[in-house]
């Protein structure tokens, strides 16, 4: 299964090493829909984090960086998990500033648009999955209930065994006690 979740994340994660690149490169041609996002977005980051960028150009490229190392992350299974997070993480303003299909007069570019918001959708369900997969291995929940099914058993065997040593210490007392001299 391993060779399976190699070639599936690293497919998976193609699309944002290219476009983060893009995004990286020449943040222009992806100002113009991210305004829509970052136009709501701005006022907050400005309030709570005064120090972090509010121009779209500076917040297509960190989006870009972002997505450009989290795929490379994702394709070179180094933090799979979170790069899968992060990533759909990272998804959701995409979508939002770039396929608002809903915005469309254009019957012909609202139909793209829909595709393009379908195709983000499976990408984020895609990168969901990968977020949750543990190769194989237990997950933290079911090794948290075997760790304390485990030690319930090792204390009901420890008493077990001390009630044992018990009888059998009171047998000998009782035997010893028996014995002449």
């Amino acid at each position: 299964m391993r060779p399976v979740r190699t070639v599936a994340r690293t497919l998976l994660s193609g699309i944002f090493v290219v476009s983060g690149a893009q995004a990286v490169a020449t943040p222009k041609p992806f100002m113009a829909r991210a305004q829509r996002v970052t136009d709501r977005v701005a006022p907050l980051v400005a309030r709570t984090s005064p120090r972090l960028p509010t121009d779209p150009e500076t917040l297509v490229r960190v989006n870009g960086t972002v997505q450009l190392v989290g795929g490379l992350m994702l394709a070179t299974g180094y933090f799979p998990r979170t790069a899968a997070a992060v990533l759909a993480g990272t998804l959701v303003p995409t979508t939002l500033a770039g396929h608002a299909y809903w915005q469309e007069d254009d019957p012909a570019q609202r139909r793209r648009q829909r595709t393009e918001l379908l195709k983000n959708l499976g990408l984020f369900g895609g990168l969901l999955l990968a977020a949750v997969d543990n190769e194989g291995r237990p997950g933290l929940r079911w090794r948290a209930g075997h760790a304390i099914v485990d030690s319930r058993r090792s204390v009901s065997r420890t008493v077990r065994h001390a009630r044992r040593g018990t009888r059998i210490a009171a047998t000998s007392a009782r035997a010893a006690r028996r014995l002449p001299g």
